[in-house]
């Protein structure tokens, strides 16, 4: 039985992001838990956002078209909520460089007009933050655990650790019971496929899908990567277990291995179909790519017992098939 088995039933949640990829899978992990989900999303089209992840289970899910710097939204939406997952983001590096006013106020401002909303309305409920490794910038060791300086080579990862401050002070000085997990490459089922916004990982699984060869930039870079239900399965645990809460995490997943690998492995996954060519990076990318990367998250584990339980190969398959079968409704 999982630890947190009888701990969301009956409970009022409030997901953030409930429409993109990781907050509509945790949306609907809650609703099997028995907890009664609100989801506000902004549904703004250069992100995540997308009915089809819910699509079936719709009158479960109460879902509010918001966005959360609207403050005068937030007071009614955290009302009486024993649960917030915060998964709304702007997750693109490029994008953050370009429209870096936009992405400080989505991953920064947004989320401290969240926790002002949580302070007043509801203080006694647990906050779970979904942050990223692109906060530690390029590694000085391998692999990077939580004591890893941070040194984020992008406005995403500057906004993302703005972010972090503010739930980490807001435990500090008002008591609140934040959790922060620092994810790594996050993939599966619901992910934004049309392009590379989201994850480099979407656009091959498309292009694989089409019968078209995708690119691979680099190559040789080494990463982890972690299967979405994985992720869910931390953010419960965050939320469920006291001796996470005030703590920040990392979040980890398969053995590291390198992108011709990966991309070898999607090809398998694919039933051999499937083809890539190596290029150069772009320029603009080339700059702030952090080269490689994968997490020490020993931290979590011993704190919360959560291992992942997905390896690569089952994963890639697993996204897959769930694309091939719904591909019309994500491109």
């Amino acid at each position: 039985m999982k630890p947190y088995a009888a701990t969301f039933g009956g409970a009022k949640v409030l997901v953030a992001g409930g429409l993109g990829f990781i907050g509509s899978n945790l949306a609907l992990r809650l609703i099997e838990l028995g907890a009664r989900v609100t989801i506000v999303d902004s549904l703004d089209p250069d992100y995540g956002g997308n009915f089809a992840n819910i699509a079936g289970d719709e009158p479960r899910l109460d879902v509010v078209v918001a966005d959360l710097r609207d403050r005068e939204r937030l007071p009614e939406l955290v009302s009486g909520c024993r649960y917030v997952f915060n998964m709304a983001a702007q997750t693109g590096h490029v994008d953050s460089m370009r429209r870096p006013i936009n992405d400080l106020e989505i991953n920064a401002a947004a989320p401290l007009m969240l926790l002002e909303a949580v302070r007043a309305e509801c203080p006694d409920a647990v906050v779970v933050y979904g942050s990223t490794r692109q906060i530690y910038g390029r590694p000085e060791y391998l692999p990077v655990d939580e004591r890893h300086p941070l040194h984020p080579v992008d406005v995403n990862g500057v906004s993302k650790q703005a972010g972090e401050g503010f739930h980490t002070l807001y435990h500090q000085v008002y008591g609140l019971k934040t959790a922060i997990l620092r994810l790594t490459n996050t993939y599966g089922p619901r992910m934004r496929i049309r392009d590379a916004r989201q994850t480099f990982i979407g656009i091959w699984l498309r292009r694989v899908l089409e019968g078209d060869r995708f690119e691979v930039w680099g190559g040789q870079q080494q990463r982890d990567l972690a299967y979405v239900d994985d992720v869910v399965e931390a953010a419960l645990l965050a939320a469920a277990v006291p001796a996470a809460h005030g703590r920040v995490f990392n979040i980890g997943g398969a053995p590291p291995l390198s992108l011709i690998d990966l991309a070898n492995a999607t090809i398998a996954a694919n039933g051999g179909q499937g083809g890539f060519d190596i290029k150069e990076f772009p320029a603009e990318r080339k700059s702030i790519d952090i080269g490689d990367y994968w997490a020490d998250d020993n931290l979590f584990r011993r704190t919360t017992g959560w291992s992942p339980a997905v390896d690569l190969a089952t994963g890639l398959k697993r996204s897959i098939d769930y694309y091939r079968a719904n591909l019309a409704r994500y491109l």
